[in-house]
């Protein structure tokens, strides 16, 4: 497997594009295949996770639009017919299908889709459809709400498959998901169950182990589409297995994630909390996810403050089994705390961008691995003044 540039436009049959014009953008991505998506789990669920779950009903999509500046949420049947017009406004320009377009947005909650704007600015986004790297960028880049940079990733096996897509994410960002939209598609010809389970462990293994500040949003979308472009071996010998696309799958939504966090909204440090010795999988991370999501310790890892009790804190009352007697804990590669034993005279230097945190927490032989970054007083006005 190797890293290839093009984001979403590296695989075969896929073109995009997308357009900013202020704290508004529009984009489209064709790319015709089954389909399998991944949404919040938040209860309050806006309207275009409605429209687009409904179209996933049929397992197969032949585009995507999205909008930025707008999440259309918490916006009553309104905001469901808003959505339904998105899909069928790129279905009329492609003669294709509504319910094989798949809406997606992003944006202020409790606010009515600006549908004028989205007519205007369709038929520019459908003539400006490439599928070179310009047209994933320019995609990437109109989704962006608080976001810095574009998120765009891809890779080839082994096979010569492809995988790739384009995210954003920058706030809200919680493990059960993320304000955060990923589109992701490849050009292996994949039945739907298997590309539904491998979407899921993906999701699970990523974008589920990542945290910013805790929130989970009503409008997180992954989904996933195979094009078939790519003919890979013969019903008798089959040239691309489950585990190979499997992880493909999961470096690029890893990658994917990684980038949101490290772009999270007034962040200064990114976090990798790695979870050793744990009994579960579920153990590990539970723990995992409540050192990334702790205040205290995002603010320590800010401040450059190796308060590592911080650390010990959260695992303890993250649900997972320990034992405080065999517990160890190093924090940038210094172990301060040895099987329950503290370590005297342990200096930490934590002026790095990326400071790694590692617990054993004892009783078991399971890990688990979580993302997250430092909380800054940039995040708190960033969200002080995002509608005003």
């Amino acid at each position: 497997m190797k890293e290839v540039t093009g984001g979403v436009c590296a695989v075969r049959g896929v073109r995009a594009y997308g357009i900013k014009e202020g704290k508004n953008g529009l984009a489209v991505i064709t790319g015709s295949g089954t389909s399998s998506g991944v949404f919040t789990r938040n209860k309050i669920i806006a309207a275009p996770l409605v429209v687009t779950r409904e179209h996933l009903k049929s397992q197969q999509i032949s585009a995507i639009i999205a909008n930025s500046g707008c999440a259309n949420a918490f916006t009553g049947e309104q905001g469901l017919s808003d959505a339904t017009s998105m899909a069928a406004i790129v279905a009329d320009r492609l003669g294709v299908r509504t319910g094989s377009i798949a809406p997606a947005s992003t944006g202020v909650i409790g606010v009515p889709l600006d549908m004028e704007w989205i007519e205007d600015q369709i038929d520019s986004v459908i003539a400006g459809l490439s599928d070179t790297a310009d047209g994933s960028t320019a995609a990437a880049r109109s989704i962006m709400t608080t976001d810095i940079y574009p998120k765009e990733f891809a890779v080839e096996l082994s096979s010569g498959v492809r995988i790739g897509g384009i995210a954003k994410g920058s706030g809200m960002i919680s493990p059960n998901m993320a304000t955060m939209l990923a589109f992701i598609y490849t050009d292996a010809a994949i039945p739907y169950g298997m590309l539904n389970s491998c979407l899921k462990r993906a999701v699970n293994r990523s974008f589920n182990m990542i945290v910013v500040d805790g929130d989970t949003s009503t409008n997180d979308m992954v989904l996933l589409t195979a094009t078939a472009e790519m003919k890979v071996g013969t019903p008798d010998e089959p040239g691309l297995s489950e585990p190979e696309f499997q992880e493909g799958l999961d470096c690029v939504c890893t990658e994917l994630a990684k980038m949101i966090v490290r772009d999270g909204e007034g962040a200064e440090r990114f976090i990798v909390a790695r979870v050793t010795g744990a009994k579960t999988d579920g153990d590990a991370k539970k723990a995992a996810k409540a050192i990334v999501t702790s205040p205290l310790v995002k603010t320590a890892v800010h401040g450059e403050d190796p308060n590592w009790g911080r650390v010990i804190a959260a695992a303890g009352y993250s649900g997972a089994d320990l034992d405080p007697g065999r517990i160890s804990l190093a924090i940038s590669g210094v172990t301060v705390v040895d099987r329950g034993r503290i370590v005297d005279g342990a200096v930490v230097d934590m002026s790095g961008t990326d400071i790694e945190i590692v617990v054993d927490l004892g009783p078991g032989a399971c890990e688990a691995v979580a993302w997250g970054c430092d909380l800054t007083c940039e995040y708190v006005r960033i969200n002080a003044e995002y509608t005003s």
